[in-house]
């Protein structure tokens, strides 16, 4: 298959060495490749040492902080030589004159990085939201998540981003985890691997590079590493079939980056608490040597706590790159991480080969992401662009197509538009979306938790459960309360139970009396307007449980519901239309 992430391997006259890449523009000639490769030799020949540790590093750019914070950032940008940068929150427009000012002020061009795994809006409050992985892990149509990422990929190059961090492959089998849940696609590792690719090719198909994190898998784990340092402790056999499998099958598959986790895995590291980011055992022996990866290989964020509390900067920086590592993410030592490394390789501790290859493999990705020929963004009109209606239309469609029935006993579904419904809120987020998209179709009354008894009996109940989904990590528990109200409905009523949240929040209830039970995933603007629609038969439902939530379901679990029989009339006529004028 042909796609821009295959391998390829540079041979460059300076050591006659092999160097190698994971990625590459489609449809490269040899004279491309030539160039390429001579562009490297020729520019690396003209660096200092300072200057090729420099590419080693990335460090964080706020916008937020404060002009001395970001004072420090153009001084470590002009004196460190840096490789590049990682955008945080939050002015895109200030974003894009400073990515300018230091493209300009950069004798190597900068690699931006985000992590955008669910859009810039991760970062970007003015950006338009697209949906967490769990909810695209609902989606069986691969190819809308390449369209979707395709469009991450536009925002990106909007801002002068050149790479995001993303997508999560971790396989998120631990209801618990504090800090993966709704940014995995999913507990089944054929579903992981399937929507992580086409999340993958959608960006490296339009230029924008990847990174699957977080190696080794991060998706069985109780702790936040932004905390802590979790500890994953399964055998190695368990670990080949389902943690590592992902990373395996996705190098395979070209991907041009791979992003090591701060998680102790004693299957993997027999020296105890040494996180995977700074082991060799674990970057080198089983990523680079055992597994072949030629790609760029980059710590996850070293301020993050798992590792923070453990090293001082730059002696973290120097440890994580003796470890096989080519980029420190985040660095909170660069001077002293450079000096660290350069006293390593005077000792032979570290042969100037790590550095020769790290680097070539940075200046080769960056020549093929177009680097050497960086325009300057313009930050007019930069809001509109990052949200406006091409947006809502894609992510409204990921919306509906990842929409999963469970059941539907009384065939609910789709409701009759000339029918009174009711519609019951629970829990703590808003939802007068979803009843005022209901509307437009159908007649819906409210009816608060209180009021319950005066809805008359056998009537068509929509239960909404409304999660507080401002961040992908708030709880999604049901409470007590809610769950007796559904019961106490499910006694008399036709209850629709719709989840705007994880599905991991029907854990623990108990849904064997109620008729029909729809899982949205989110709680948004979008989301709701989606299931509106899918409800009164606008569109089709299709999608599939991504996670194990508890005995009763399962992963692949999903009812496909078709839209109501005047839509399908009215499409055909469409069809029909359609053929006659052509």
């Amino acid at each position: 298959m042909s796609k821009i992430i295959c391998s390829i391997v540079a041979v460059f006259s300076i050591f006659h060495s092999n160097i190698s890449a994971q990625y590459q523009p489609r449809n490269l000639s040899a004279a491309d490749l030539r160039k390429a490769n001579d562009w490297v030799d020729q520019t690396y020949r003209s660096l200092t040492q300072d200057e090729k540790l420099g590419q080693l590093f990335i460090v964080a750019l706020y916008t937020n902080k404060g002009e001395d914070y970001i004072s420090n950032v153009r001084s470590l940008v002009v004196n460190e030589k840096l490789g590049g940068l990682i955008l945080m929150q939050d002015d895109a427009e200030r974003q894009i004159n400073l990515v300018n000012e230091f493209q300009s002020r950069s004798k190597i061009p900068l690699m931006i990085g985000m992590d955008a795994e669910w859009g810039l809006f991760q970062r970007i409050a003015a950006a338009h939201k697209f949906p967490w992985a769990m909810t695209l892990g609902a989606i069986q149509d691969k190819n809308l998540i390449a369209e979707m990422s395709a469009k991450i990929a536009e925002d990106a190059k909007r801002m002068g981003v050149n790479w995001d961090f993303a997508p999560v492959v971790d396989v998120n089998t631990n209801p618990s985890n504090p800090i993966i849940g709704n940014r995995s696609f999913g507990s089944d590792v054929f579903n992981v691997v399937n929507s992580a690719t086409a999340y993958s090719n959608g960006l490296q198909d339009n230029n924008v590079l990847a990174a699957i994190k977080h190696f080794p898998g991060h998706g069985d784990t109780n702790t936040d590493s932004h905390l802590d340092l979790p500890v994953v402790s399964h055998n190695l056999q368990r670990l080949n079939e389902v943690e590592l499998a992902p990373f395996k099958a996705l190098m395979d598959k070209g991907i041009g980056g791979v992003m090591v986790a701060h998680l102790y895995v004693p299957a993997l590291e027999k020296e105890e608490g040494v996180p995977a980011s700074v082991s060799k055992s674990i970057v080198t022996g089983l990523l680079k040597e055992k597994y072949g990866y030629k790609g760029l290989i980059i710590t996850d964020a070293l301020n993050m706590g798992a590792v923070a509390k453990r090293y001082k900067p730059g002696e973290l920086d120097a440890l994580a790159f003796k470890a096989g590592n080519d980029i420190m993410l985040f660095s909170e030592g660069v001077k002293e991480g450079k000096k660290l490394i350069q006293e390593a390789i005077n000792r032979n501790e570290i042969p100037q080969s790590r550095v020769d290859e790290s680097v070539k493999k940075i200046l080769l990705t960056k020549y093929y992401l177009g680097l050497t020929q960086y325009q300057p963004r313009d930050p007019k009109n930069i809001k509109y662009d990052l949200n406006n209606d091409s947006h809502k239309k894609i992510v409204q469609k990921m919306y509906t197509h990842a929409l999963t029935l469970l059941k539907d006993d009384k065939k609910l579904l789709p409701l009759n538009c000339k029918g009174t419904h009711y519609y019951v809120p629970l829990e703590e987020a808003p939802y007068q979306t979803v009843v005022d998209q209901l509307n437009l179709h159908t007649t819906v009354i409210i009816k608060k938790p209180s009021e319950i008894s005066t809805i008359p009996p056998n009537s068509k109940v929509i239960v909404g459960f409304h999660k507080d989904n401002s961040t992908a990590y708030k709880p999604y528990k049901i409470s007590a309360e809610s769950r007796k109200i559904v019961a106490d409905l499910a006694k008399n009523q036709q209850v629709i139970l719709t989840v705007f949240g994880s599905a991991y929040a029907l854990q623990d209830v108990d849904i064997s009396k109620v008729s029909t039970v729809l899982v949205a995933y989110e709680n948004n603007e979008d989301s709701m307007t989606a299931t509106a629609k899918a409800l009164v038969g606008k569109t089709r439902i299709s999608g599939r449980l991504p996670v194990l939530v508890n005995d009763n379901l399962k992963a692949g679990m999903g009812i496909d519901v078709l839209p109501s029989l005047s839509v399908r009339a009215d499409l055909k006529n469409k069809e029909l239309s359609k053929t006659v004028i052509e």
